[in-house]
């Protein structure tokens, strides 16, 4: 009925549909159904959707049509299951599903309550919407993705968040200062010339975490392969050398250290399907069934439903792992962004040249006498070397303010130009050494 807004306490609920047989006995083409994307497409696989309407707090999940109460598998003590369980129970509406999350361990009943209020005006809303929409239209879609990221990672521990956004930032501050008004300050907009990613040092890290060869303790280090059908990672013990260990002792350590490392691998990459990971042998089995007991430690906080096997008898171990997006994957060979794939290039002697052509052009041409250049940071420490510099013959020469960035993410003869505000200028040509 699309004049008045569902009452969904006021409903009788129908038993859950079979789950057997096709999709035609159910549905009719045509037909207008509400539903959620579930999970997104990966690779050849489409969206999944799913009529099981849910609405995510940071407490609290909301599921209209369903009358039952779920909690958390992370959370393990019996006497807090049971506390949360009826505390929902006496709160919730009638005809509404919940799922209690790890994070409403130790909550009180004001803050569930204050959150379950909050999803039932999303469900309102959405309903409202709904009687006023035409098939296809969306009619809510979650927080933006910093936000939800947020929702489910925040915690007390967080000392600052730096945002080279406005926007963003102020959306990350509102959401803060609703969950922890007491924490709204850690939210810094950051300012800076540099690219926000260079000047915390995580470009630097991405670079060493993100490509084929992961290295991590005395030498050691993984080799991670994708196929369509698994992930492969191989263990090695590299140039490593302890001669007061035995070679199982040592096999045992390398496989601990690598098992940590994998299983931050796992969580950075966001890798899911079938793993495979082939350890160094050991033959002892206390020490394969350590190996286990480590693994699954070292992925306990991983929020993804995972399973780990035990080592087969070739000393592979077999896990699966939650794929809710693709995962992230570096391509290793792409086209050179200095030479077009052509294979040659100018002379780097002569690339100061080409850059003091441009600010030639930028001067007299386009009269823009304030501007930034970004380029290598080698390339940087050669331009402003010395006490005359080439920046300083620059300024000089043309009477421009201009401002040298280093940036980690441009190749050795690569630049960008940009004006006062922040706007790029395209003085590119499209190919440069002919």
């Amino acid at each position: 009925n699309k004049k008045k807004i569902p009452q969904v306490q006021k409903m009788k609920l129908q038993p859950n549909i079979d789950k057997s047989g096709s999709i035609t006995d159910v549905l009719k083409v045509g037909q207008e159904i509400l539903v959620q994307i579930a999970k997104e497409p990966i690779s050849t696989k489409g969206p999944r959707l799913t009529a099981e309407i849910s609405f995510a707090g940071r407490f609290l999940v909301l599921i209209p049509f369903i009358d039952r109460v779920s909690v958390s598998q992370k959370i393990k003590s019996r006497e807090e299951r049971a506390r949360l369980r009826q505390l929902v129970q006496s709160i919730k509406p009638k005809n509404f599903g919940v799922i209690i999350r790890t994070n409403a361990e130790g909550k009180r009943v004001a803050e569930l309550d204050a959150e379950l209020k909050l999803l039932i005006q999303k469900w309102e809303d959405t309903c409202k919407k709904l009687l006023k929409a035409k098939a296809p239209a969306l009619l809510y879609e979650e927080t933006s993705r910093t936000v939800a990221l947020l929702r489910d990672i925040f915690n007390p521990s967080f000392e600052n968040i730096h945002v080279n956004d406005k926007d963003v930032a102020k959306q990350i501050a509102d959401y803060v200062g609703l969950i922890a008004p007491d924490r709204k300050n850690i939210v810094k907009l950051y300012t800076g010339a540099l690219p926000i990613m260079d000047n915390f040092g995580v470009t630097k890290q991405i670079k060493q975490l993100f490509g084929k060869t992961v290295t991590f303790k005395n030498g050691a280090y993984l080799i991670i392969e994708h196929t369509e059908a698994l992930h492969v990672i191989d263990v090695n013990s590299g140039n490593r050398n302890k001669s007061s260990l035995g070679q199982e002792e040592n096999a045992f350590e390398v496989n601990v250290a690598a098992a940590e490392e994998i299983a931050r691998q796992l969580r950075l990459r966001d890798m899911g399907g079938i793993i495979v990971i082939d350890f160094i042998d050991m033959i002892k089995g206390e020490h394969r069934t350590n190996l286990l007991a480590k693994m699954q430690d070292f992925m306990a906080h991983d929020r993804a439903k995972h399973n780990i096997l035990p080592l087969s008898k070739f000393g592979l171990m077999q896990i699966t792992r939650q794929r809710v997006r693709p995962e992230i994957e570096v391509a290793t060979s792409e086209v050179c962004p200095t030479c077009f794939g052509k294979g040659k290039i100018k002379s780097s002697l002569l690339f100061t040249d080409t850059l003091e052509g441009k600010i030639d052009y930028l001067a007299n041409k386009l009269k823009v006498k304030k501007f930034s250049l970004h380029i290598h940071p080698y390339v940087a420490a050669y331009v402003e070397r010395g006490l005359f510099s080439l920046k300083h013959q620059w300024r000089k020469k043309y009477n421009v303010n201009i401002k040298i960035i280093p940036d980690q993410s441009l190749g050795f003869l690569e630049y960008v130009f940009y004006d006062k505000d922040g706007n790029e200028i395209d003085l590119k040509e499209e190919i440069e050494m002919k």
